[in-house]
């Protein structure tokens, strides 16, 4: 029996388990609380968690992981030095080096100029000592990639970095969007070799001997090679696992699929049994890429999302993060009497609520801090303390050192404790695991500010979290249908929605809102909120055993899916016709030998694509469409292109493997 260890990285917690796949069995489960500063810490807690020691019969560990998106939004990775072939910028780049030489091609795949040689080793070698990876980003190299292998060959010759070719990322036209895409997935190269080396490490001092796949945005899963060399592909990987998660262990092809946890929850709509991808690409930071992933809509609404009541008196969630007072307080439970003893005091807090505690998350160097940053951090290496303690210790009202505690925040050295949606379900008797105590009080101030009683306000609290969540739902539905208006910006939706989801008694007009689908529940939180949640929205809700470790279990059971793309263009005047791939242009006089090549050179790279990322037997799905286009007084139609797709579908190479080692040992049994 062959067992794979899936393990996913979110921003609260890290969940493993050990799942026996060919029985669809959830041997093991845990959960472990992400270590930010260092992940293999927590990946290796988890483990121990797991209360599983046969590690021998671990097959394969599979990691999902929110590390490349956190690095891109959070704008970390190595310097990179980006190569232009042909073109200007056309818009803001994520790098601070780079350099255009003249070269590139037209729509035909035909050079607009010569590459220059002499002008590109003197722009490479510029970026000696300067920059830790090279991207390189021609001019509708899409059509021909012919400069970016030239100009990739003399970054290897000169430089000793990785270097990475727009082409070799995306088949999609789009320039500057290629060009982007090129330019982080070079930043992320020494991060994602970090994750994995630290992983190996974890993997080692465990004992279990077994290779690592990674999944991709899209929910398919790649070999640790594959994902060295693109870990582009792994932004939206822990969000795309919860899906594929939820498909395992509910087996619904039509659904809404709500994974809620710390930080965020992320929805996602099945479709014979699948995601929709983005085909415009993944939006992540603020940049478009042409990464594939699935289409999946994120909301600041999650477990630790931040209680607060605004200048106007509305009890806001989110969406920002914080740690909840009931975890922190468990470890730390002298905060409670910090809290407590400013609870009958009115203090004028103009950015924070009474409720803010902080907490030191990093050692800090206190190069580049402020004298009050300092001492802040100076004051929190004795552990957390209440917002009232700092201002004591420092000497200063709490209002004139926000600024300083908010930029240490920025930069991932403080991190603020307060109410969160988990203090209240501490604080309802709902969830005991951590501290109450300090859950209830933190919820006292809250009530307090709204001139509530404590019962009160909880079930106000309650109702607003549950709200939100409905809000989330119906926005991704309305984005699923193309409609691009936000539902909380327009004042007409949002009339018939609150006579809807806060209906009042002896209303003149009732609104009932209706999903038509069921909605999949996973993630720690969904069993106390989501019940409501959909009995609002009058659909039925599915919470499946293992909910909670879901994206772990995604992790552990994707596929592997490579697809590669050609395309047949007429050629020049309506002569013959062009093959453009990823790696070459061809010409063709007829159309049959141009297909015939596309649909061979299609096989044989997504088969040799398949292996590379790890699979062994896979099954290869062609897809071939031929386009054409009428014209006025023309006797036949007019031929447009052709698209070729070829995607290898399989299982990791290990599990055939496995089976392998099977037979053999019961051949020779017998």
């Amino acid at each position: 029996m062959s067992l794979i260890l899936g393990i996913d990285t979110g921003g609260t917690y890290t969940d493993g388990v050990v799942v026996e796949l060919a029985g669809k069995k959830i041997i093991s489960r845990a959960k472990a609380l992400t270590t930010r500063e260092d992940l293999a810490l927590g990946i290796a807690n988890c483990i121990n968690n797991l209360s599983f020691m046969d590690f021998k019969k671990i097959s394969v560990v599979s990691l999902s992981t929110t590390l490349a998106t956190n690095a891109i939004v959070e704008g970390r990775g190595c310097e990179v030095g980006l190569i232009l072939i042909g073109h200007q910028p056309v818009q803001k780049l994520p790098v601070e080096h780079f350099a255009v030489v003249p070269g590139g091609h037209d729509i035909k795949g035909k050079p607009l100029a010569p590459l220059d040689m002499e002008k590109t080793r003197e722009a490479i070698k510029e970026f000696k000592g300067k920059v830790g990876a090279v991207a390189i980003s021609g001019y509708l190299s899409v059509r021909n990639p012919e400069h970016e292998l030239i100009v990739r060959d003399l970054v290897q010759e000169i430089l000793d970095v990785p270097v990475v070719c727009a082409h070799q990322l995306t088949t999609s036209l789009g320039f500057h969007e290629r060009t982007v895409t090129a330019a982080l997935n070079a930043r992320l190269i020494p991060i994602i070799a970090e994750l994995i080396e630290s992983v190996k490490r974890v993997l080692k001092s465990k004992r279990i001997d077994a290779p690592i796949m990674i999944v991709k945005g899209d929910g398919c899963l790649m070999s640790e090679t594959l994902a060295r060399e693109k870990p582009i592909d792994t932004i939206l990987s822990g969000p795309a696992a919860s899906i594929i998660g939820a498909t395992f262990l509910t087996d619904i092809s039509e659904a809404l699929v709500l994974d809620m946890g710390g930080t965020t929850t992320d929805i996602a709509i099945l479709h014979n049994g699948v995601p929709r991808i983005n085909k415009e690409g993944a939006m992540v930071g603020g940049w478009l890429t042409r990464v594939q992933a699935a289409e999946i809509s994120t909301y600041g609404v999650g477990g630790d999302s931040y209680l607060h009541v605004s200048k106007e008196g509305k009890l806001l969630v989110g969406p920002q993060r914080v740690w909840p007072l009931a975890v922190v307080a468990c470890k730390s439970p002298y905060l409670v009497e910090e809290l407590r003893s400013n609870l009958d005091k009115n203090y004028e807090l103009m950015f924070a609520q009474e409720t803010d505690c902080f907490m030191l998350l990093k050692p800090s160097t206190s190069e580049g801090l402020s004298e009050v940053e300092k001492e802040i951090v100076a004051t929190l290496e004795s552990g957390p303390h209440s917002i009232f303690y700092l201002s004591a210790a420092l000497g200063k009202d709490p209002n004139l050192f926000n600024f300083n505690m908010q930029r240490l925040i920025n930069l991932g050295i403080v991190a603020r404790i307060s109410v969160t949606p988990t203090d209240i379900l501490h604080a309802k008797g709902t969830y005991t695991e951590w501290n109450r105590d300090a859950a209830a009080l933190g919820a006292r101030f809250l009530a307090r500010r709204l001139r509530m009683s404590l019962d009160e306000f909880l079930e106000f609290a309650s109702e607003t979290i549950v709200q939100n969540l409905c809000l989330t739902v119906l926005q991704s539905l309305v984005s699923s249908e193309g409609k691009n208006f936000w539902l909380q910006d327009d004042a007409v939706a949002s009339y018939f929605i609150d006579k809807a989801l806060k209906p009042k008694e002896h209303q003149p007009l009732d609104c009932v809102l209706k999903v038509n689908m069921p909605i999949i529940g996973i993630g720690a939180p969904v069993r106390a909120w989501l019940p409501q949640v959909a009995k609002k929205l009058c659909t039925e809700l599915l919470i499946p055993e293992n909910a909670e470790v879901a994206n772990a279990v995604g992790a552990a059971t994707g596929k592997i899916m490579e697809s590669i793309k050609i395309l047949i263009k007429p050629g020049e005047g309506g002569s013959g016709y062009i093959v453009h791939t990823p790696w070459m242009r061809r010409s063709y006089l007829q159309l049959g030998e141009a297909t015939a090549f596309a649909l061979e050179e299609a096989k044989k790279q997504a088969a040799l694509a398949a292996e590379k990322a790890g699979a062994l037997d896979y099954e290869l799905v062609v897809n071939h469409d031929e386009i054409y286009t009428g014209s006025a007084g023309a006797e036949k139609d007019i031929y447009v292109e052709s698209r070729i797709e070829v995607t290898a579908v399989g299982r990791p190479e290990w599990e055939r493997e496995k089976e392998r080692e099977k037979f053999f040992v019961d051949t020779v049994g017998c």
